[in-house]
């Protein structure tokens, strides 16, 4: 659904506190690698905004959706499921509904490049990061840099960079608009081994801040 900026957070082993513990199955399918409902088959669902209403308790608190016609919905309430359609039934997993690891990162450098590649100004919400780094430099796709390698992150975070991020068409949908534009993949495809950000573990839990600091170390 919608992405939320956070003032800060605490990361673990688990990723971000509370992020994406809910998600939705689609009742359609019989078997499937991939039964997720998400904003691919659903583009509305970028206008769902969740929300805590214990935000200092997310793991622990209830869960609310608003939806685009300004309604609040419990996570849990078959309405929200009804209205997201394709038989939809929601789920919690505590330990988050990941599609390969709990923490993805991406630099505006990198957004900023691709959009400009492409011809547009990309909303860098589209590529559904946990972490967006500002390395102060022109340098695009510096985080490709960073597999392998461990980032320390604010006072104590620290995180192994794993493995590049393979792209979907996600990255092609207007988080405003919901017009879906297929010349950013197949741009990523095509020059950059259908590519962007990459994938992290935590290694040490930390409190995350925006402008915190960002170390890499050997």
């Amino acid at each position: 659904m919608g992405a939320q900026p956070l003032e800060s957070v605490d990361v673990d082993w688990n990723g971000f506190a509370g992020d994406r513990r809910w998600a939705f199955i689609r009742g359609d399918l019989v078997r499937s690698g991939f039964p997720w409902l998400t904003i691919r088959e659903n583009q509305k669902m970028w206008q769902y905004m969740p929300h805590f209403v214990e935000p200092d308790r997310p793991d622990a608190s209830v869960t609310m959706v608003t939806s685009p016609s300004g309604r609040d919905f419990d996570v849990v309430d078959p309405a929200l499921a009804e209205e997201l359609g394709h038989n939809a039934r929601v789920i919690k997993q505590d330990r988050g509904v990941f599609d390969a690891f709990p923490l993805s990162l991406l630099t505006v450098q990198s957004v900023a490049a691709l959009g400009a590649s492409v011809g547009y100004e990309l909303d860098k919400r589209r590529f559904r990061e946990n972490l967006y780094l500002d390395l102060n430099s022109a340098e695009s796709f510096a985080e490709d840099a960073f597999v392998g390698r461990r980032l320390r992150i604010g006072a104590r975070l620290t995180v192994h960079i794993l493995e590049r991020d393979i792209r979907c068409r996600m990255i092609g949908i207007d988080p405003e608009t919901l017009e879906e534009n297929p010349d950013i993949l197949r741009y990523v495809a095509k020059s950059h081994d259908n590519t962007a950000g990459v994938y992290a573990a935590v290694l040490v839990a930390g409190l995350v801040r925006p402008g915190d600091e960002i170390v890499l170390e050997d």
